[in-house]
């Protein structure tokens, strides 16, 4: 039985892609999504909102997402929720990358707003079911 997804996080400095991702998510997606500028806003934001999952950027000014996964592990009871990285750069060492630090999954910038939700919602079955 997999765990429902209602709570998504996502964190990204780009007001745009923000506005963007927040409308696929809540009006496609039907979730309920909390957005955070940077990962130091995130890490503020985590204990209040408790989300299921995050949705993080790659590259952001100050704490990079790298950094903001390495960070958000360190909380309690923030060790296993899943972590997909979006990022422009999809080379396959990138990608290898983030799932070595433990990801559960990689989307590509610029995304489908049409389609991000589904994507979300298959990386949360495979990590579930996996």
């Amino acid at each position: 039985m997999t765990i429902e997804l209602k709570k998504i996080l996502c964190v990204e400095d780009e007001a745009d892609i923000q506005a963007v991702a927040k409308v696929a998510l809540e009006t496609v997606g039907r979730f309920e999504v909390q957005m955070c500028s940077s990962g130091q806003e995130a890490l503020e934001t985590l204990p209040d909102f408790a989300p299921d999952l995050i949705l993080l950027d790659v590259m952001m000014p100050g704490m990079d997402g790298p950094t903001t996964y390495q960070e958000v592990r360190k909380l309690d009871g923030y060790e296993n929720v899943p972590i997909i990285f979006m990022t422009a750069k999809v080379m396959e060492s990138d990608r290898e990358q983030y799932i070595s630090l433990g990801a559960a999954g990689i989307i590509a910038q610029p995304f489908d707003p049409m389609v991000l939700s589904d994507q979300i919602r298959q990386v949360w079955n495979d990590h579930h079911d996996g």
